[in-house]
């Protein structure tokens, strides 16, 4: 299927980000790979690794986590960090995985990828996905609608000289950015009247 992709701004490949995207569909690991054109690691759930041929290509390409472990928490951001510190960027779903019960609305973000941004003063740069989870449903199995897929890439939030205290609000201001592109798209034809009324709110 046809990804079209919009970049908000031309990103230095020399620069590591911290990549943040809605997460909806199953798809949206896989249209990653199309949309950024960076050196990054996926940090994913470990369930990923279970998969066959892709599990094991995740778990040497990429970081796993076992979010019901504190000890797995703890050693994914000791990892995640030193792969910053390499010069690799990081790709992660804040919302935890995929737990909106209302798709395409979002869940609050967790705090794990805005601390490590600000912990090393790299970018955060938001993802929007605004049509995955309408081309494939996480409940749907593997029923397909046909629909161009698309994502835009939004300019960097820069996180130089934030401190641990300003991860609420830089956490706050991506979800807005994704948040409100999301409502621009949502509202059409895809969207159930009961669904419209909760994007507007």
């Amino acid at each position: 299927m046809p990804v079209h992709v919009i970049n908000e701004s031309k990103l230095d490949k020399k620069q590591p980000y911290v990549f943040c995207a809605n997460h909806t569909s199953v798809l949206d690991i896989a249209v990653m790979g199309v949309v950024l054109d960076q050196y990054y690691a996926f940090i994913g759930k470990s369930s990923l690794a279970k998969l066959p041929l892709f599990g094991y290509m995740f778990t040497r390409l990429h970081i796993a986590v076992d979010r019901s472990s504190r000890v797995s928490s703890y050693k994914t951001m000791h990892r995640a960090l030193e792969t910053l510190d390499k010069g690799r960027s990081l790709m992660i779903f804040p919302e935890g995985g995929i737990v909106t019960e209302n798709p395409p609305l979002m869940t609050p973000f967790k705090d794990g990828p805005f601390r490590m941004a600000v912990e090393k003063q790299v970018p955060i740069v938001p993802v929007t996905l605004p049509f995955n989870w309408y081309v494939l449903p996480d409940d749907s199995g593997l029923l397909f609608r046909w629909h161009e897929l698309k994502a835009i890439v939004h300019k960097p939030i820069l996180t130089q000289g934030m401190t641990l205290e300003d991860v609420p609000q830089l956490k706050q201001m991506t979800f807005n950015v994704i948040d409100a592109e999301l409502k621009k798209y949502a509202l059409n034809n895809h969207v159930t009247a009961e669904q419209k009324e909760k994007v507007r709110s």
